[in-house]
């Protein structure tokens, strides 16, 4: 285990962080509030404990997919740590664990909160609780690994740890061009989202908050209704970016590059896009008698259905209100999500298509025990390993999906509310149904509760595994014996 360097790159995380809240100092300078100075302390703490861990770059650079899961499940640890404490210093949010919960929700995109009341918080904190969504939505190391060389193949380690999706490629043979190029559509979107917003009449500070939430399909909005008080073209305008960001980011990097016929050729935003559209379909048809017209019934099933499969969590409507069948469509898209490689959370397209089409392949094995198939995505033949991994995937969340509910039902909730309340969490979600609707929040929930829900929200958007390795005993063996052999070559180098 390559100690030094897990510090290194959680110190770089650190630092990161710190230069990060001075935006919501900014924000308080602008608006005359005093919560800007707890946040320019905590700035301050961020930059002293980075700069302890990070103080040097270690000689040995090099390290393996272990030490990149460590460092990617410490630094979102660390990240939700630290995010929460200029909200619980400034008493917007007097409890920690509530603040460490409103922290983590909005680094991990899900957009689940405590609050009932976020009109009355500060515009500091409002501005920290979106940023937290643009930068989670992409992953802050993605971001570090755009501006820091890493040796060898690092960088990929790093990127596979964090990069939603059941496997991470390289766009261009250097890995730091393709966070580069991954970072600039990002930014691209998100600005014009927030022309698009200014457009429809949306003051600057919504726009900035709402285009954040909607790039890393987040969810925190500005105001108590989300977005229920804006205009219908703003509702649309987030409704397409909404469904945009869902969308596998290769797709845009073979647009840029005028590779069109790669672009719309994509087996998995094809099938994301039909489920988006089928979604649509049903729920306009199930909810059309409760609106005055067939506009307001098309704009609110797309947008909900926009923003549950994105895992982005605005709302326009208490569709908690719903009909059974537009409800149950809403949950089954929670744990769908949108495709690998975009900022959106659930189990993505691709993994369901390609367990769908191993299901069809093993059928067809007990009609015709001697044939050999191979399963084959996006026009290429998928991988035993692949299908391995994702089979594995599939259990595992099983497992963390069953227990996080056994976990969360001591809270003595009814039981919609406690597997909503889960499955918005480990899918990225936010808004569930019942005591967790678009109406309500998760405050009510217990200090033990909201800590399993934490875990989830970081599992989910670490694709569980990243997050696991921290409870494997011999990742800290290996850790210890690093430790110790450091130590003696250090003292044998002294001694000669």
């Amino acid at each position: 285990m390559n100690n030094a360097m897990v510090g290194y790159i959680l110190g770089s995380v650190m630092k990161i962080e710190g230069v990060l809240l001075l935006g919501p100092c900014a924000a308080a300078v602008r608006y005359g509030e005093k919560a800007g100075w707890y946040y320019l302390c905590v700035a301050v703490l961020c930059e002293i404990c980075g700069w302890i861990l990070a103080h040097g770059k270690p000689k040995n650079q090099v390290f393996y997919l272990k030490e990149g899961c460590v460092s990617t499940a410490l630094s979102w640890l660390a990240l939700s740590f630290f995010g929460g404490l200029p909200m619980f210093l400034c008493g917007d949010i007097p409890k920690f664990i509530d603040a460490v919960f409103e922290a983590a929700s909005g680094f991990t995109t899900t957009g689940a909160t405590i609050l009932g009341d976020v009109e009355h918080l500060a515009r500091a904190t409002l501005l920290w609780r979106s940023m937290t969504h643009w930068v989670g939505g992409m992953g802050i190391l993605v971001f570090l690994l755009a501006i820091v060389p890493l040796s060898g193949g690092s960088n990929m380690n790093i990127m596979r740890a964090e990069s939603p999706g059941p496997s991470v490629g390289k766009l261009v043979p250097k890995v730091r061009h393709t966070a580069r190029i991954l970072y600039l559509i990002y930014v691209g979107l998100t600005i014009l989202e927030l022309i698009l917003l200014l457009c429809g009449g949306m003051s600057f500070f919504d726009s900035i908050n709402h285009a954040m939430a909607t790039a890393g399909t987040g969810g925190f909005g500005v105001r108590n209704d989300s977005l229920a008080s804006y205009s219908p073209y703003l509702q649309w305008v987030v409704t397409v970016f909404m469904i945009l960001f869902g969308v596998n980011f290769n797709a845009y990097y073979f647009i840029l590059f005028r590779q069109f016929r790669k672009a719309f050729g994509m087996e998995e935003v094809r099938y994301y896009l039909l489920i988006v559209l089928a979604g649509i379909m049903i729920v306009f048809l199930n909810v059309r008698p409760m609106y005055a017209s067939d506009a307001d019934g098309i704009r609110h099933a797309a947008f909900q259905v926009s923003s549950i499969i994105s895992t982005t969590g605005f709302s326009t409507v208490d569709f908690d209100l719903w009909p059974q069948t537009a409800r149950t469509i809403l949950v089954l898209l929670m744990f769908i999500g949108a495709c690998a490689g975009s900022t959106a959370g659930g189990m993505k397209v691709s993994r369901i298509v390609i367990a769908a089409k191993t299901v069809k392949k093993e059928l067809g094995a007990y009609l015709h025990p001697k044939s050999i198939k191979k399963i084959r995505f996006e026009g290429k033949p998928v991988e035993h390993e692949v299908v391995r991994s994702i089979n594995v995937y599939i259990i595992t969340y099983a497992v963390i999906f069953a227990v996080s509910v056994f976990l969360v039902s001591f809270n003595n909730c009814n039981l919609e509310t406690n597997v909503t309340a889960v499955a918005a969490t480990v899918n990225n979600v936010g808004p569930g149904l019942a005591m967790v609707g678009p109406t309500l929040n998760y405050g009510h929930f217990s200090t033990f509760t909201k800590c399993v829900l934490i875990f989830d929200m970081i599992a989910g958007r670490l694709e569980l595994f990243p997050l696991l390795m921290l409870f494997h005993p011999g990742i800290w063996k290996e850790a210890v014996r690093s430790s110790r052999l450091q130590k003696f070559l250090h003292r044998e180098k002294n001694q000669a």
